[in-house]
């Protein structure tokens, strides 16, 4: 997020570069900072002569050259954005001699998702010395509440911690369909306000109560009551709920909780650094290290292990209901 702040800090300050090249896994930066030239830039008035979007998929490096290399009409500047550059991979490097010598009139714009461009090679060399090149890399799930967090309280909003990890439960670490629904949330709340569970549920549709992250907290704390009214839920919306991912939360909880048991220092501080997790939730992991001991954890990794081969079909035919009361009958009984 810094250097996208800086980028956009930059062309606030009308420090434009000739060139951006915007390459990575995670789209949702690349959107951002292509939007924001595209809204920035040029003054509403000049747009219409002299900022232009191509595709990819239906021009070639030279058309993209030939539009770079352009003089704006009674301005000082002309926008080149190209959306789904990544459908030139194979011809890119083309590039090379317009990004060595780009014209300082022109502000290009390659939106390259999915794909990144050989560092060893000339286009990356000559786009770097020349002009700005950003990787966006997708987040890791265990950063994406507070991700969140942040986005929030720059827009002048709050989150609780169990409202977060719905929606990353819910989403993943999909940051533009996760912003989507931020958005919609700050459509309907004033400044100031908090998002809560009850919030979320009401507005998005992701029950408080039954969802991943309320199976985890009755396992660990060995509630087979809740656990399986959780489960028969999950069987009957199997759509909403699909096992694939009830299974990987699941194993990457035991696994965290194998870790945890091999901390020497079980403070809370402690705890919340070394699994990575938010302080909130440490004491999900100290009641259910109470509940599970290593042994016991060890034990409910490999049966996850199996269970998630059998999602596949590979040795079993039994449905999703009867795959979940197995993990469940394994792991807490």
């Amino acid at each position: 997020m810094d250097e996208v702040k800086q980028i956009v800090t930059d062309i606030k300050n009308k420090q434009l570069a000739p060139i951006y090249f915007l390459m990575g896994d995670e789209p949702y930066y690349i959107d951002r900072i292509s939007d924001y030239i595209a809204n920035n830039v040029l003054d509403e008035a000049d747009r219409g002569f002299n900022q232009m979007v191509l595709y990819g998929r239906d021009v070639t490096v030279d058309d993209i050259v030939g539009n770079a290399k352009r003089y704006p009409m009674m301005a000082d500047r002309q926008v080149v954005i190209v959306k789904e550059a990544q459908e030139l991979s194979r011809t890119i490097e083309n590039l090379v001699a317009y990004a060595e010598k780009p014209l300082e009139s022109t502000v290009l714009v390659m939106c390259y998702k999915y794909k990144t461009i050989d560092k060893r090679k000339k286009l990356y060399k000559a786009v770097k010395k020349n002009g700005v090149i950003f990787e966006s890399k997708k987040m890791y799930e265990d950063k994406v509440a507070d991700w969140i967090r942040k986005v929030l309280a720059g827009q002048k909003y709050a989150i609780t911690p169990k409202a977060s990890q719905m929606l990353v439960e819910f989403l993943g670490n999909d940051l533009g369909r996760i912003a989507k629904e931020l958005e919609k949330l700050q459509l309907i709340l004033p400044k100031e306000s908090q998002i809560t569970p009850e919030i979320i549920e009401e507005n998005i549709g992701i029950s408080k109560e039954f969802n991943n992250f309320e199976l985890r907290k009755a396992i660990g704390d060995r509630d087979v009551v809740k656990a399986t009214k959780i489960i028969t839920h999950f069987a009957q919306n199997p759509k909403d709920n699909p096992i694939i991912v009830t299974v990987t939360m699941l194993f990457m909880f035991f696994s965290q909780l194998l870790k945890y048991h091999g901390l020497n220092n079980h403070s809370p501080k402690n705890v919340a650094s070394a699994l990575k997790i938010n302080p909130y939730f440490v004491s999900d992991y100290q009641a259910a290290a109470r509940n599970y001991p290593m042994k016991k954890v060890s034990y409910a990794v490999a049966v996850l292990r199996d269970i998630d081969v059998k999602t596949k079909g590979v040795g079993s035919n039994a449905d999703m209901a009867d795959l979940l009361k197995e993990l469940l009958v394994k792991v807490m009984l």
